[in-house]
């Protein structure tokens, strides 16, 4: 299945193809991961970058039925795509927003004592409890409410039948250390705030959470990175299945030969008499400028990040700018370099964490400031999800 896009391919500089079936199969997955426990699917940042409306679709057809967001817009967007389900929100509840939150059928994540006094407010008014979550902070300082503030909404009674709490949960910091302290510290703090709050359902996996154990599961896992092929736990290759292929189309194949220079600031000079490809992508579409090959301080240590064509890998030469990038690929055979018209920049070849690291980022940041000049398909059948 191709969904249309609103850049046409002939027009952009680039493509970004988001495979549904393997998203689908990535939630398969982490639902099978994660136990006895139902699981949940995070699509904040619209969709970690791939777009929320046609992930959040395929995730539901794929039977999930409960999904947290960021911001009530969101949460707004995914009840105009998929119309019943759970949808969490994770922040943004003020006094002026609560009546959009019923309105849309959103549950508040209740993270301070001045949320819980709108929503309970707004409950009375209703005159009905409306549902929500509690979050407790256990360890980030972050969002979340503090344990005393959790003490003193337990001993509540009036608060909390106003509130309906739905779920307790809280967020790991350190999840992706399998053997960080912090871990064992929270789930000891989450397992002594929950039981004030008999009956309600647990959260507190998020993907790398998962893959710490079925003491961290409990009622609900929220896996968000992992859906998306992404790499969850520090220093192991992602536990599902690529989502993203990024491609740059190559404007030009020139000619350069050895001492001369390439791009912005003559920063990469050739060694050799080399073939350049030029790339319709830069950095005003999300490809990062430390993604660059010399002459921009980048936070780890390389010399630029890597595209391929046809499975043959292609270093980026010199700086990335706002709309090209230059890769060598002299040493792409000829027959293959004569048919190319696009260069991976991510994929299969070159899997998202691999991108971010040559730009000192992480996959999650590179995915979600992927640009709108990209032409988007949409591909695999999301359908027969069950």
């Amino acid at each position: 299945m191709t969904s249309p896009s609103q850049v046409e391919e002939a027009l952009a500089g680039g493509r970004l193809t988001i495979d549904l079936a393997a998203l689908q199969a990535n939630w398969r997955a982490m639902r099978e991961a994660s136990g006895d426990a139902a699981t949940a699917a995070v699509v904040k940042s619209d969709g970690y970058g791939l777009g929320i409306e046609p992930v959040a679709r395929a995730l539901q057809a794929a039977g999930c039925g409960t999904f947290f967001v960021a911001l009530p817009d969101e949460g707004r967007r995914v009840r105009e795509a998929i119309g019943e389900a759970e949808i969490f929100v994770l922040a943004g509840l003020t006094g002026d927003n609560a009546r959009a939150y019923r309105h849309a059928g959103l549950a508040p994540v209740l993270n301070s004592s001045n949320d819980v006094a709108v929503w309970a407010r707004l409950a009375r008014e209703a005159e009905t409890p409306l549902p929500c979550a509690l979050h407790i902070d256990t360890g980030m300082n972050r969002l979340g409410l503090t344990p005393a503030e959790a003490d003193d909404l337990a001993a509540d009674a009036a608060a909390l039948a106003a509130l309906a709490p739905t779920l307790v949960m809280s967020h790991l910091a350190c999840a992706d250390e399998p053997d960080h302290p912090l871990n064992g510290e929270q789930l000891a703090r989450f397992k002594a705030a929950a039981r004030q709050f008999p009956g309600v359902r647990r959260s507190l996996a998020n993907s790398a959470g998962v893959f710490l154990g079925a003491d961290f599961h409990f009622d609900l896992t929220r896996p968000g990175i992992a859906l998306y092929g992404g790499e969850c736990v520090v220093g192991m290759p992602a536990h599902t299945q690529p989502v993203a292929t990024l491609e740059g189309r190559i404007l030009q194949v020139r000619e350069a030969k050895r001492a001369e220079s390439v791009g912005y600031g003559a920063t990469h000079v050739l060694d050799r008499d080399s073939r350049i490809a030029v790339v319709g992508v830069g950095y005003g579409d999300g490809y990062p400028r430390a993604a660059s090959g010399s002459g921009v301080p980048m936070s780890t240590a390389g010399s630029g990040a890597v595209g391929a064509i046809g499975g043959h890998r292609a270093p980026v030469l010199g700086r990335v700018s706002m709309d090209l990038t230059a890769f060598d690929v002299t040493d792409v055979p000829e027959p293959v370099l004569e048919k190319a018209e696009w260069v991976e920049l991510i994929g299969r070849t070159i899997p998202v964490d691999e991108a971010a690291r040559a730009a000192g980022t992480i996959g999650y940041e590179l995915l979600t400031h992927l640009g709108r000049r990209y032409v988007r398909h949409y591909v695999g059948d999301t359908k027969n999800g069950n």
